[in-house]
């Protein structure tokens, strides 16, 4: 792909750079910022700035938040008796878009796998004790991917979780054994929320 201007090709590369666009995607995104008014390619780049130097981690659940706190953990109409655990921000936007939860999250940042040297340290485990510690929370919902390292995951954190009143439970599956969260259908994932069941462990016997 050959251009007439440096300046030009800079920002197909920059747009190319982003999962899923390829060199034409971003040679198509960039030909449309330079024909819109300066204007609407200046308030396209101050709002990515102000995301990118704005949007933070909740000091709480660890969803993205434009202040200490989430607008999940902050809006009054949810039940704070109910945590869904999930592994990251794009599952709780998948759940979000089923319109059938109404409690909060936390989202722990990945799985178990020592495969790929992810350990229970390298997650926001240590965070979700706490919160269960303080005794508000009656139902904990593993909604983690139906993987190896989700099963590892969920058997970990049940051991973790088991000297605390709490009941375990986890999303039905109606998501297929090897499918990630986020790319399951609204329909499917929230019926797998809505029917979930007791988790079932021998742990009290490690």
């Amino acid at each position: 792909m050959n251009f007439s201007s440096k300046l030009l090709e800079e920002a197909v590369q920059a747009f190319a750079s982003l999962p899923g666009i390829g060199r034409k995607t971003a040679l198509r995104l960039v030909l449309h910022l330079i024909q819109r008014e300066p204007q609407h390619t200046e308030r396209f780049v101050q709002s990515l700035l102000r995301m990118r130097q704005g949007v933070r981690s909740c000091t709480v659940c660890y969803n993205l938040a434009d202040s200490e706190l989430c607008q999940v953990c902050i809006d009054p109409r949810r039940d704070r008796s109910l945590v869904c655990v999930v592994e990251s921000i794009r599952d709780v936007m998948a759940i979000e878009d089923t319109h059938q939860y109404r409690g909060l999250y936390h989202v722990l940042g990945g799985v178990i796998s020592p495969i790929e040297g992810i350990g229970p340290e390298q997650l926001h485990i240590e965070g979700l004790i706490q919160r269960v510690a303080q005794g508000e929370i009656q139902e904990v919902i593993m909604a983690v991917s139906p993987t190896i390292e989700g099963d590892t995951t969920i058997f970990y954190l049940s051991k973790k979780l088991r000297e605390y009143p709490v009941r375990l439970t986890t999303i039905a599956r109606g998501v297929s054994f090897g499918g990630e969260l986020e790319y399951a259908d609204e329909l499917t994932l929230g019926r797998s929320i809505v029917a979930r069941v007791p988790y079932q462990t021998d742990a009290t016997s490690l």
